[in-house]
């Protein structure tokens, strides 16, 4: 979907690079922290935070990347009829994919829930609405690698 990101991805070896998945995956997930409706997909997400910072073991990130891909497949989903709730469908789908490591699918979900969040349903029908999301997930990953 973002296919800047994309490209920059494939130019770093992003795959090859776990830690850095982790890190740019919850570094999007932070950006829509406060579309989580759900505590313990927050605590999944401490979870990986406390692992990118040594204090949690291998164990524990997979039980909570399982336990976060289980919350966000039972999320109830929008009630609304404008699509603005789906935000924390997707904000809870970015944690999931943050914590297994799919940095792009993480960065993807965190995207349309940040669309969602500002303007519903049919702001995600409109490429446009994604553009500054896309922006500062380049120049994210930018930074991050040259971090490491």
């Amino acid at each position: 979907m973002n296919d800047a990101l994309d490209r920059l991805a494939r130019e770093l070896m992003l795959d090859a690079r776990p830690r850095l998945r982790l890190r740019f995956g919850l570094a999007c997930v932070q950006r829509v922290h406060h579309l989580l409706e759900d505590p313990a997909v927050i605590d999944c997400l401490a979870v990986l935070a406390r692992h990118l910072d040594g204090q949690a073991t291998e164990p524990e990130l997979e039980a909570a990347a399982a336990e976060a891909a289980r919350l966000a497949n039972h999320h109830p989903g929008s009630r609304s009829l404008d699509g603005v709730g789906h935000a924390a469908v997707s904000a809870s789908y970015a944690v999931a994919n943050a914590l297994a490591g799919k940095a792009l699918r993480a960065a993807e979900y965190a995207a349309y829930a940040t669309v969602y969040g500002e303007g519903g349903y049919g702001a995600v029908q409109q490429r446009e609405s994604f553009q500054p999301e896309f922006d500062w997930q380049v120049e994210a990953l930018q930074r991050l690698a040259a971090e490491t």
